[in-house]
């Protein structure tokens, strides 16, 4: 090796260490915002649970649902298209075609979700039959008000991605959004407006994030040039038609156990599980952030060419997001029903659905964003087939084990549709697009819960109440996990990147000071 390929060697190493960094920090950012969303959607479930009950959170969740699906519907794909060509064009320096992805995709966004609110508005009452409950036409109706300021503020946000920084969808998409949602539910439920009150609250919220999301998106055009603008139709439009089909059958596979749950059983049977589903989700908070900021420089690197530096960036993303949410999961196999009193004592018959939800999402988390691998690489026709096929495994599941096991049968669908459709997309990340996460430390991370798992469980047995379980147990898993960690070595790179992010903390302070 002469010495020009030495020094490439060393750049190329410098250049990832930089790059790993940098989705460190994204991801340290995105965390920050993830922990203060999950939170004041607990807040908000929780409030809705004491003060409403079963009834209406189911209700409340049936409504969500319903947001979800066709805010994706009206994405159409631009979700990840805005985030993958811009971070593309951005590598290219190609302005034209910068400024004609990004209108592109913010109009064909805007026009479909009106389109769209307008049926839901019109069809609501038909919507509300469907659904089994005529009480929802109301809510129905809110979500249409809702859908069009929700569509253009994630396509916003997805836009500012592009650019490899995670402070707009991150500031204002995951902490200034839930807390004022929740501010708002609150002040609704003091007054006595009900579930209706707390679907105002979410229209609210939604439009006046919308205008910020936008004002953000503006501030990042207004340092391009201004020079002729290009549309690449066909390119844009090709990958995000398939990425919205994509991700339409992905958002069906968690949202479609909710709405066939809601036509065969009763609202409150809903809200058990809604509850269950939500604890579960706690326990994966780490993986949307880690995603958001994996995603462009996935996408960055394979268009780069740098497929070590994929691989590398894809382990870093797979390890953060298993070792961050496994004492979660250990508390949630351990101590379910305490943690549904949280809640209240009419929910504690979820137990069990919890528990079969935590074995699937952990399968999901330690398989890590291998979907985001497939999108970002552009085989995002292999990543709609996956959740196609299981998107129709998952309702013939529902469908099958419902009559038979109620809310434990849509747990037990959920949780296999996961663990297929990850195991999956793993497989292909590593045979078709040639890169597995490398430095997981998947083993690892899974030896050092197995002690924390006993420890929650010695605890469980001895100590009585169930606060005084629940608090102690947990701090017990926690603690003899960081131990375990310690004690196995943890990977050197968590090392460098927390010394600098430390480092960076320290400054700050200082500045502060």
């Amino acid at each position: 090796m002469g010495p020009d390929s030495s020094v490439g060697t060393a750049t190329s190493t410098s250049g990832r260490r930089v790059d790993s960094d940098r989705m460190a920090r994204g991801g340290g950012l995105n965390l920050v915002g993830a922990i203060i969303q999950q939170s004041a959607l607990l807040a908000i479930v929780t409030m809705l649970a004491h003060v409403l009950g079963k009834d209406d959170v189911g209700r409340y969740a049936e409504c969500f649902a319903l947001l979800s699906l066709l805010g994706l519907m009206a994405l159409a794909g631009f979700r990840s298209g805005l985030t993958r060509f811009v971070a593309i064009h951005l590598a290219d320096a190609d302005v034209p075609r910068l400024r004609g992805t990004i209108r592109l995709g913010m109009g064909i966004t805007a026009g479909g979700s009106c389109a769209l609110a307008a049926a839901l508005a019109l069809l609501a009452p038909t919507v509300a039959h469907v659904m089994g409950d005529e009480q929802l036409v109301a809510g129905v109706r809110l979500v249409a008000l809702t859908l069009p300021a929700h569509a253009l503020s994630e396509a916003a946000l997805a836009a500012t991605q592009g650019w490899r920084t995670q402070k707009a969808y991150t500031v204002v998409g995951r902490i200034f959004d839930p807390v004022l949602r929740l501010a708002l539910t609150a002040a609704a439920l003091w007054l006595g407006y009900g579930y209706l009150g707390a679907m105002w609250s979410l229209a609210i919220a939604s439009w006046v994030t919308a205008v910020l999301a936008l004002a953000a998106l503006w501030l990042r055009l207004k340092d391009v040039p201004h020079q002729h603008v290009v549309y690449r139709i066909g390119d844009v439009m090709s990958f995000s038609m398939v990425s919205w089909a994509s991700a339409l059958a992905a958002t069906g596979l968690i949202w479609a156990d909710t709405l066939i749950l809601g036509a065969m059983t009763d609202a409150g049977q809903v809200g058990v599980y809604n509850i269950a589903t939500r604890l579960v989700t706690l326990a994966v908070f780490v993986l949307p952030p880690i995603t958001a900021a994996f995603g462009p420089h996935m996408a960055h690197l394979h268009h780069s060419g740098d497929q070590v530096g994929a691989a590398r960036a894809y382990g870093s993303a797979t390890r953060w997001t298993l070792l961050l949410s496994m004492p979660a999961f250990v508390v949630l196999l351990v101590f379910p029903q305490q943690m549904l009193k949280v809640f209240g004592g009419g929910f504690t018959e979820g137990a069990v659905v919890t528990m079969v939800l935590a074995c699937g999402q952990l399968v999901g988390a330690a398989a890590g964003p291998c979907g985001v691998v497939l999108n970002m690489s552009g085989r995002v026709a292999l990543s709609l087939l996956d959740n196609a096929l299981v998107l129709v495994a998952n309702i013939g599941l529902n469908l099958l084990l419902i009559p038979r096991w109620g809310i434990v049968g849509a747990a037990v669908a959920w949780s296999a549709s996961i663990i297929a459709v990850n195991a999956v997309k793993v497989v292909q990340a590593r045979r078709i697009v040639g890169i597995r996460a490398e430095g997981a430390s998947t083993g690892k991370i899974l030896l050092a819960a197995l002690p924390a798992a006993g420890a929650g469980v010695l605890v469980n047995h001895l100590v009585d109440g169930w606060v005084a379980s629940l608090v102690v147990g947990a701090a017990a898993c926690g603690l003899v996990y960081l131990a375990g960690i310690v004690l196995l070595g943890p990977h050197p790179e968590d090392v460098r990147v927390w010394r600098r992010l430390t480092t960076r903390l320290g400054r700050l302070s200082r500045r502060a000071a």
